[in-house]
């Protein structure tokens, strides 16, 4: 099973240009039922310009990770949490 990145994480996706920040892990994209994406993110720097501009992708379209977001006990546990719910998916 995947270990998803923390949030605050910079990667760049392949076949881009521009580094994105993680700000989500495991979001269902609106409006869609079946669809859990492993990520979404905003544009780095930039950071959120407008609320309804988020970027879904999933961990196996990262090309390179930049910076790995900050990891405490409480991440540590919420990263736990996810991979029960990313088994339950399977």
């Amino acid at each position: 099973m995947k270990e998803l990145l923390p949030n605050g994480s910079v990667v760049l996706l392949k076949n881009s240009t521009k580094k994105i920040m993680i700000t989500g892990r495991l979001q269902r994209e609106t409006g869609v039922e079946d669809q859990i994406w492993d990520y979404c993110a905003c544009l780095y720097p930039e950071g959120i310009l407008n609320p309804d501009q988020s970027f879904l992708f999933q961990h196996e379209q990262i090309e390179r990770v930049y910076f790995i977001g900050f990891q405490d006990e409480e991440e540590l546990a919420f990263r736990e949490f996810l991979k029960q719910k990313m088994s339950e998916r399977l």
